[in-house]
């Protein structure tokens, strides 16, 4: 049996003399006292446990050289154990600090020996060598990894995986550059990797990885059940930074994987960001449980988004009955007054109770002397504001006999002409969402004589049903008679109606309507251009080229005269919404329209087209496109800067980091920009943190709106109420009294303030102007589109909104959406159960089970939730359908829940 060699020994006798012929005396070279001090001091900061192993591994070093392979076998296998007991165990592994010197040695000597199991060996020890050794950019980590067994990546320890992943990034980026063929297969160690990185929590790695080498479809089959929501909340959240098409591709991989693992409510939310249909579709055929059917109709109905349930995604008549009755949003004005209630907040407000005079010690005398038919105006939309939603008020729903506070007629009539309209329509926004109540009520100004009335009636109705759906359809039937009419006020107020009820829609009927009206070449302009929008509305974010085509039509059709009316804006901006969020889709079109559309407007249009395509895409190239826009000087006539400006604020508008940066672009622009740009810049801010108070903004627009420039201090001012709107914000609030103090003596500004005012009191708090939802990752086109609107329209405020077309403003009932967390049963009747509500975490890309919260407050549902809160159950008796807890969440009993009582 022949004797295991000892690789501690010195020598194959284990003798340092041996070999030596009889006689000869071994000579030894005695080293001087000064390279002994030397050595010495560098090495008397170890231990003698360090000192040890160093020179072992010296020992291991000098062995592997040997010419006997027994012996380097031994060697080998020595060093790799000690190798990877370190690199698991110890924070800097001693053994790669001592091996240091060796690395050179051990590569000539790897180079020189013949292919063997041994030399597969040492490539496994040289690529963990690579790790601190390896020359910046050589990447000889991954070439001694190939070259090596292949064995378990795991086993040398995090930090070899993770080096290892960046060479393989970088090598693959080498080959694609450089359009070479790869001299060995990576994706060996890629797969190993990524099987690596999903079980020990490093979702995120695996993911960066196969982004990187362009093979996604390796997540398909290594991600299981334990992190598919991990790995799929890294996906969503990095498709954000992604240019299109990639960010496409990443949420189509998530939306597989949700799928795969039956996580339908999150496969649907991610259908609704791919805005495909075949998707949502495929959700409603996968699942089978009818209480996440539910929850799936409660998701789009938020969303606003139009969806017929037909026998395929549903056979039974009652079930498909009762999930559409969900998805037309009918119960949604239950639910907002169940919350009204809950809090307390059902009594009716006056507009005083907003103005708060009594604060201002007396000194608002001033505004006795403003025109007392603007104050009423006023006060009309603070009074629909303050109260939307709540079917009751004091100044429009009070019954004829009342004897405090007048009826409602003798409020109608304190306004004049146009101002009736507005008045009307405010009847809509009372009794929003509450179609059957609503209808009653306007019924009546539909017969009155006064064709401003009629109008605003009209509308009224349109407001009404804003965002519900109804299968018998009360809207078209009511409206499309008064389409047709010749007093182009009642005309529209009918054709406005039409796009605040089916906005989104793609309803042919409504478009065979508004598309016969375009057409007309006797129709006034401001008809022609209330048509388009409302048909960009029905048809926003549809790439409907017909419908694009039309309003093409309409829009070289006019006039050069025409095309410098105020309202001409509304033409490029329809066509802008039905291209909304779209991209690339809208370039074929921009082109188009640069060499057709006469040159006063072209460059107007063109900003348009592609701040509405790119919306919420948070495309860097685009906002830096629309900024080199505004550092050009205008020709007379052009009127291209203040879209641009509102471009960067839609483009920016996706996530938080975006958000910051943009805010101090605009501080930029309002110091050095154009006059023109300083009036567009608090619309885009307002528009950056709508119903988000952010201290910083606050403070530039508070400056702002005292500014010199009175169309500076009036966007200033609409914008401070977009962005405390629905939050009651004390602050804000306080700043707007003091505004209303010290605009008092000048008519509109005042008539701003008071907008302003009402807009952060929306809904006495409990409603939200934000057109994001789902933790902020859906934007919802139709809630965006209104936005849009106003603030285009805001651009030119003298002519539009203080001129006779102020109730343009009442295309903010597309965004108006209750900010709440209503909790049902499985049989959809309201819940209460204990809720943590608290600050958003980003918790995306951590390991283990971080808080999603910070700072919560316990509360019982329906609760209310502001920007940047989440909120989650305090109790495991039930499960929530739904892991997103916001609008209404069903809830199903825990079978595993025992009371500890």
């Amino acid at each position: 049996m022949s004797k295991t060699p000892n690789p501690n020994s010195t020598g194959p006798s284990g003798n340092a003399d041996a070999g030596k012929p009889a006689g000869e005396e071994a000579t030894v070279k005695i080293p001087s006292k000064d390279s002994k001090k030397k050595a010495n001091k560098k090495y008397e900061h170890l231990s003698e446990e360090d000192l040890a192993l160093k020179q072992q591994l010296e020992l291991y070093v000098e062995r592997i050289q040997d010419a006997d392979p027994g012996l380097q076998k031994v060697a080998l296998e020595s060093m790799r154990q000690e190798i990877q007991t370190a690199t698991i165990s110890m924070t800097v592994p001693k053994p790669l600090k001592f091996l240091r010197p060796h690395y050179g040695t051990l590569k000539r000597f790897y180079e020189k020996m013949p292919d063997s199991d041994l030399k597969t060996l040492l490539a496994d020890i040289l690529s963990v060598l690579a790790l601190t050794m390896s020359a910046e950019g050589e990447r000889e980590s991954l070439k001694y990894r190939v070259l090596g067994s292949q064995g378990d990546i795991g086993s040398w320890g995090h930090e070899y995986v993770r080096n290892l992943a960046g060479e393989i990034g970088q090598e693959y980026a080498k080959l694609e550059s450089e359009g070479e063929r790869p001299l060995y297969d990576l994706m060996v160690p890629v797969q190993q990797i990524v099987s690596f990185n999903l079980k020990h929590n490093a979702e995120p790695d695996a993911v960066d990885l196969l982004i990187e080498v362009e093979d996604l479809d390796l997540l398909l089959e290594h991600v299981d059940s334990s992190n598919c929501k991990k790995t799929c909340s890294y996906l969503t959240s990095f498709a954000k930074y992604l240019p299109w098409p990639d960010d496409i591709l990443v949420l189509d991989y998530a939306y597989t994987i949700y799928m795969m693992f039956e996580e339908y409510p999150l496969a649907l939310v991610t259908a609704l960001a791919l805005d495909n249909m075949e998707c949502i579709k495929k959700v409603f055929t996968s699942c089978d449980d009818n209480l996440q059917k539910r929850q799936l109709c409660y998701i789009l109905a938020r969303h606003g988004q139009a969806f017929d349930l037909d026998e395929k995604l549903c056979a039974s008549d009652e079930d498909r009955e009762a999930l559409q009755e969900i998805v037309n949003n009918v119960k949604l004005s239950e639910g907002y007054l169940a919350l009204a209630r809950d809090i307390e907040v059902m009594e009716p407000k006056i507009p005083d109770d907003i103005y708060k005079r009594h604060l201002l010690d007396g000194r608002a005398s001033g505004e006795q002397s403003v025109n007392s038919a603007t104050q009423n105006l006023a006060a009309t939309f603070v009074n629909a504001f303050v109260n939307a939603g709540f079917g009751q008020d004091k100044l429009m729903t009070v019954p004829s006999e009342a004897t405090s506070g007048g009826s409602s007629t003798s409020w109608l009539f304190k306004n004049k002409e146009h101002g009736k309209a507005s008045a009307a329509a405010s009847l809509g926004m009372i009794l929003l969402w509450d179609v059957d109540s609503g209808l009653a009520q306007l019924d009546k100004y539909l017969h009155s004589t006064d064709t401003h009335v009629i109008a605003g009636a009209l509308l009224g109705v349109g407001i009404v049903n804003c965002g519900i759906k109804n299968d018998l359809e009360p809207a078209l039937a009511l409206l499309s008679d008064y389409v047709r009419k010749d007093d182009p006020s009642i005309r529209i107020g009918a054709i406005m109606g039409l796009g605040l009820a089916y906005a989104g829609a793609r309803n042919e009927e409504i478009s065979s309507i508004l598309i016969h009206i375009l057409e007309d070449n006797k129709v006034s302009l401001d008809v022609i251009a209330f048509t388009a929008i409302s048909l960009g509305l029905v048809y926003v974010g549809s790439c409907h080229h017909e419908i694009a085509q039309e309003i093409i039509y309409a829009l070289t059709d006019r006039s050069e005269g025409e095309l410098g009316e105020p309202l001409a804006r509304l033409l490029p901006l329809a066509l802008g919404l039905v291209f909304l969020g779209k991209q690339d889709d809208v370039e074929a079109i921009a082109d188009l329209l640069k060499t057709t559309l006469h040159k006063k407007i072209r460059k107007h249009c063109d900003m348009i087209l592609h701040s509405c395509a790119y919306a919420g895409t948070g495309n860097v190239l685009k906002v830096q496109h629309f900024l080199g826009q505004c550092g050009q000087h205008l020709v007379k006539g052009e009127s291209f800067q203040g879209p641009a400006v509102l471009g960067i604020a839609m483009v920016a508008m996706s996530e938080e980091l975006g958000i910051e940066m943009t805010i101090r672009s605009l501080e930029h622009l309002l110091q050095y920009g154009d006059q023109n740009i300083r009036r567009a810049v608090p619309l885009a801010l307002g528009l950056l943190c709508i119903s988000n108070p952010k201290v910083n903004v606050m403070d530039t627009l508070s400056r702002l709106s005292r500014d010199s420039d009175i169309e500076v201090a009036m966007a200033a001012i609409i914008s401070l109420g977009l962005l405390g709107a629905g939050t009651n914000n004390a602050r804000i609030a306080g700043m707007l009294r003091n505004l209303s103090n010290y605009h008092c003596r000048d008519a509109n500004l005042l008539f701003c303030v008071r907008i302003a005012q009402g807009l952060v009191h929306l809904g006495k708090g409990l409603i939200t102007l934000s057109p994001y939802h789902s933790e902020r990752f859906l934007l919802s086109p139709t809630a965006l589109g209104g936005l849009i609107i106003m603030l285009h329209m805001c651009l030119d405020m003298k002519s539009i909104i203080l001129g006779k077309y102020h109730y343009v403003l009442y295309f903010l009932t597309l965004a108006m959406e209750p900010r709440m967390l209503m909790t049902v049963d499985e049989k959809l009747n309201p819940l209460s159960v204990a809720v943590r509500v608290g600050q958003a975490v980003d918790v995306i890309g951590q390991a283990g089970r971080p808080k999603t919260i910070t700072g919560f407050q316990t509360h019982l549902t329906p609760v209310l939730l502001a920007a940047g809160e989440r909120a989650e159950l305090a109790t495991e008796k039930y499960i929530p359908v739904s892991p997103i807890l916001e609008g209404f969440v069903i809830l199903k009993e825990n079978p595993e829940y025992r009371d500890d009582n």
